[in-house]
């Protein structure tokens, strides 16, 4: 048997670990903005600001992309989101992302835009609540 066909009965587990992952990270860049948890530069932005908006949208979307839930439109704002970020705060800095720290900012935007199609794989909520309609 080939590797390949050994591999794919996995992949959409694996989809399921790295939403999981990728959510569950994400919401710590929203958890460390707004609850200062882990501490770091950007805790406690002012209310209404641009950083506290994407502190909202990191810890709401990261949650539900962790959990599955409402995964497609939470994937889609949070893409959207990394990219404004990308193109208004790093690229300004460098045009190379190792250089100007927005290599984060641009893997998050691409691999939210993969789950906005690919959807959040079998072990999710919104999985659950497709077998139970």
């Amino acid at each position: 048997m080939r590797l390949e066909a050994k591999l794919q009965p996995w992949a959409p587990r694996v989809l399921s670990l790295v939403r999981i992952v990728a959510g569950l990270i994400f919401m710590e860049h929203g958890t460390q903005k707004l609850l200062s948890f882990p501490p770091g530069p950007h805790a406690g932005p002012e209310a209404m600001s641009l950083i506290w908006w994407s502190g909202v949208i990191e810890l709401v979307a990261g949650a539900l992309i962790a959990l599955g839930l409402f995964t497609r439109p939470a994937a889609l704002i949070a893409s959207g989101m990394c990219a404004v970020a990308y193109w208004t705060v790093h690229a300004p800095q460098s045009r190379f992302p190792v250089n100007n720290g927005g290599d984060a900012a641009i893997l998050f935007c691409f691999l939210f835009l993969y789950l906005v199609f690919a959807g959040p794989g079998p072990w999710a909520a919104d999985a659950a609540r497709s077998r139970r309609r």
